[in-house]
């Protein structure tokens, strides 16, 4: 299953393109989420200690995060920034990291 940049289906189809009602239920607490994450990826290491772990973690959660702000924001980077409290430079360097930064040549 490829999760990199894939868009859920829209709210009024399902991923086989059947017409369904929107689900208005909110999604759980994103911390709840990690929680559970984080606990079954540790279980699953099976005793093998896990390095970059933080880092790891981070950018699970940092790049769809950035990819749902740069969406929101139509592309507008300083709009971006400011809403996640980044300069721009920061953001850039983000985006970058990622591949998100469109039209970037390197």
């Amino acid at each position: 299953m490829n999760t990199s940049h894939s868009r859920p289906p829209t709210e009024s189809e399902s991923s086989t393109g059947e017409k369904i009602a929107p689900d208005t239920r909110p999604p759980p607490p994103l911390r709840d989420s990690a929680e559970i994450a984080i606990a079954y990826f540790l279980q699953e290491l099976e005793g093998e200690p896990p390095t970059d772990l933080h880092d790891m973690v981070l950018s699970q959660v940092e790049e769809p995060l950035l990819q749902a702000i740069m969406d929101h924001t139509a592309g507008n980077q300083s709009r971006a920034a400011h809403l996640l409290g980044l300069n721009r430079g920061t953001l850039r360097k983000k985006l970058r990291r990622y591949g998100l930064l469109a039209g970037a040549d390197d």
